[in-house]
C-alpha cells in the first residue's frame, strides 16, 4: 500500500531494538486518538489490581503503527513493562512448533496422514476410553492418532487441568510438560502408555499434542526441538530473546508470573471468588524457565514482543523472514484455513480452551475465524490467533492485513475478558 511508503524516521538506538519501519496511525487508516484508548485500557487493568503490567504491539502492512506498555513486569521489584520485557508464552509455543512441522513437511520427509507410531513406536496398538468409562483401565482398541491430528487436537489426548478420566490420571502422574520436567522424549513416553479420551478424528480436546509433535521434529530433523527452533526458525527471523529458557542478559527483564487463583495456579477452570486475586506464583530467582530441562513444543517458550511480531508478521506476509523463506505462501494458506468439519463447539470439546468456540474454527496451529458474529467479538473472516495460558495474545487479519500481539503475565487466560476487549478497541479505531 502507498500509504506504507511514508514510515517516520528512527534513531539508531530505535533502529537496533525495532525491527519494522514506524508510521503514523493516521498513514494506516487508524483513528490515532481511538488507537490510544489502548493505553488507558491498559492503564485499567492495572489500576484494578487485574494485570500486573502489559504491552501492546499493532502492525499493519508490514509497518509499526502503535506500542504502549502500561504498568510493571514485577511488581515486588517495581520494574516497569518495557519493550524488552520477556515473558512466557506458554502456548503460543503451539504456532511455532506447527510451523515447525510443516517446514519439515514440505521437505517431503512425511505426510499429515502419517501414524505417530511411524516416529514414535510406543503409539502403536493405541486404545481409546469406552464412552461413558469411570475408570483409566475401561478402553478399547483405536486407530492411531495421525500428524494432522495432532495439529488439530483431534487425537484423542488431553490436559491434566481439562475434566475427565485420562486428565486425572495425567494430573497423578504429574504430565504437563513443565520446564523443569526433563527430557522431552521420556515425558511422551508416559503419555503413549495412557488410553486415549476418546477415538481421533471423533472429537476435539485441547491437549498435549503439541508437545508429542515437538519429539516428532527432534525424531525426523535429529536435532533437539530448541536447537532447530534457533537454526530453522529463531535466526532466520531474527528471533535472538526467545527460546526456552532466558537468553543470557535477560534474568532482569524476565517478567514474573502473577495468578488470579488462590491455589493451584495450573487449575485453569477454577472458579475464583471475591474480588481480584493476583498472587506472584514465579519470579526472577528460582525459576525453571532460568534453565530449562524441558523442550515443550507445546507451552515452553518465553521471549519479547518484538521477537514474537517477527514470527506473526512472516505468518501474515507469506513465509519469509529477514534471513529467508520458512515456508512457501502456498503451504501457510493451507495453515490458516479451518480444518474441523465445522466450528470446535460442533466437535462436544468440554475441555479448557484459549479461544471461544462458537463461529470459531481451528488450523494448524490456531483458530481461524468463521463467522465473527457467532464469535460475538470484533474480527475478520480468517483471523489466525492463539494464546497463552499467562493471558498472552496474537491475531494476524487477513482482511485488514494486520498483525496484533499483547504480553501480560497472569494465569489463568480466562480470568478476564482481555482478548476479545482489545480487539474491539483496535476494530473500533480502525478507519480505512
Amino acid at each position: 500500500l502507498a500509504l506504507f511508503r511514508h514510515a517516520v524516521s528512527l534513531s539508531a538506538r530505535e533502529k537496533r531494538e525495532i525491527f519494522m519501519d514506524r508510521v503514523t496511525p493516521e498513514l494506516a487508516g487508524f483513528d490515532a486518538t481511538r488507537l490510544n484508548r489502548i493505553d488507558d485500557w491498559m492503564q485499567s487493568y492495572v489500576d484494578r489490581g487485574r494485570y500486573p503490567g502489559g504491552s501492546v504491539l499493532i502492525a499493519r502492512g508490514g509497518r509499526e503503527v502503535y506500542f504502549g506498555a502500561r504498568g510493571q513486569r514485577d511488581v515486588e521489584a517495581n520494574h516497569p513493562m518495557t519493550r524488552d520485557t520477556i515473558v512466557r508464552i506458554y502456548s503460543m509455543s503451539k504456532p511455532i512448533t506447527s510451523v515447525a512441522i510443516m517446514m519439515l513437511v514440505e521437505k517431503g520427509l512425511f505426510h499429515l496422514d502419517a501414524p505417530v507410531s511411524d516416529f514414535i513406536p510406543e503409539f502403536s496398538a493405541c486404545r481409546a476410553l469406552i464412552p461413558g468409562a469411570t475408570h483409566i483401565d475401561q478402553t478399547e482398541p483405536c486407530a492411531t492418532p495421525t500428524v494432522h491430528h495432532l495439529l488439530t487436537h483431534t487425537a484423542g489426548l488431553s490436559y491434566p487441568f481439562n475434566p475427565g478420566i485420562l486428565p486425572q490420571e495425567m494430573d497423578r502422574q504429574g504430565i504437563i510438560f513443565r520446564s523443569d520436567s526433563g527430557a522431552l522424549a521420556e515425558q511422551v513416553r508416559q503419555v503413549a502408555m495412557l488410553p486415549l479420551a476418546f477415538a481421533p478424528g471423533t472429537r476435539w480436546e485441547y491437549s498435549v499434542s503439541i508437545d508429542i509433535l515437538g519429539r516428532i521434529v527432534e525424531v525426523v530433523s535429529g536435532m533437539s526441538l530448541g536447537d532447530f527452533f534457533q537454526r530453522e526458525i529463531f535466526a532466520p527471523l531474527g528471533m535472538t530473546q526467545t527460546g526456552f529458557s532466558v537468553p543470557e542478559g535477560g534474568k532482569d527483564r524476565f517478567a514474573a508470573l502473577y495468578s488470579s487463583l488462590e491455589g493451584n495456579a495450573m487449575a485453569l477452570n477454577a472458579k475464583r471468588a471475591g474480588g481480584p486475586i493476583m498472587r506472584r506464583v514465579d519470579g526472577q530467582d528460582g525459576s525453571p524457565w532460568l534453565n530449562a530441562t524441558m523442550h515443550s513444543g507445546g507451552g515452553g517458550l518465553v521471549g519479547t514482543i518484538d521477537d514474537y511480531m517477527m514470527f506473526c508478521e512472516m505468518l501474515r506476509s507469506g513465509g519469509a523472514g529477514k534471513e529467508g523463506r520458512l515456508l512457501s505462501p502456498k503451504t501457510l494458506n493451507f495453515m490458516m484455513r479451518n480444518h474441523l468439519p465445522g466450528d470446535i463447539a460442533s466437535m462436544g470439546p468440554t475441555s479448557f480452551a484459549e479461544q471461544p468456540m462458537e463461529g470459531m474454527g481451528f488450523g494448524l496451529g490456531g483458530s481461524v475465524v468463521l463467522n465473527p458474529g457467532r464469535v460475538r467479538a470484533a474480527g475478520s473472516v480468517g483471523d489466525f490467533s492463539w494464546g497463552g495460558m499467562a493471558s498472552t495474545f496474537f491475531w494476524i487479519d487477513p482482511v485488514h492485513d494486520m498483525s496484533v500481539v499483547f504480553f501480560t503475565q497472569l494465569t489463568p487466560s480466562s480470568s478476564y475478558p482481555a482478548r476479545a476487549q482489545l480487539k474491539a478497541l483496535v476494530h473500533g479505531a480502525l478507519i480505512a
